[in-house]
């Protein structure tokens, strides 16, 4: 299936033999927030998926020329709402359009799925990324890496499903 605007660009279910590659991509992807050494390789546990985590699906990759370039991952929420687990792309890939590409995905997937919205814990340097995608800032969580820090939690209401 293809996702944005680029022809060759292709989304697919993860597979849970890629779970060590997307652990790569999230902890390259984190990486570009300069954020140090020390900070990242507390985030690593965060952003390390296994084959089991892939397996209960819900981790899409989209693809280039047989290339993952990027991933996101949706996982049941409560009373109608998903969560945003993951959103990552490659750092060479940033600022091409396909974080929106792949968030523009994850709607459309979420909404055939019933959802009425999706629930975004997000890194703070990724707010603005999600207010053009239509979030809306509702409160806050603890980080689950690093004590103390607080993460913004954004909410981006989906149309409802037209029938008929």
């Amino acid at each position: 299936m293809a996702i944005g605007q680029r022809a060759a660009l292709k989304s697919r279910e993860a597979r849970p033999s890629e779970a060590a590659l997307l652990s790569a991509l999230a902890f390259r992807s984190k990486a570009l927030w300069d954020y140090p050494r020390e900070f990242m390789q507390a985030c690593r546990g965060e952003l390390t998926y296994s084959a089991q985590d892939l397996a209960r699906g819900g981790f899409v990759v989209a693809e280039e020329d047989g290339r993952i370039v990027g991933f996101y991952a949706l996982a049941p929420g409560m009373d109608g709402a998903v969560e945003l687990e993951a959103l990552f792309v490659e750092p060479d890939e940033a600022g091409r359009g396909l974080g929106r590409a792949l968030i523009e995905h994850a709607k459309a997937r979420a909404g055939s799925l019933g959802a009425r919205c999706i629930v975004v814990q997000s890194d703070p340097h990724a707010s603005r990324f999600y207010r053009a995608a239509g979030g809306v800032r509702a409160g806050s969580r603890p980080s689950g890496s690093i004590a103390g820090r607080v993460l913004p939690v954004f909410v981006i209401e989906l149309a409802p499903a037209r029938v008929g």
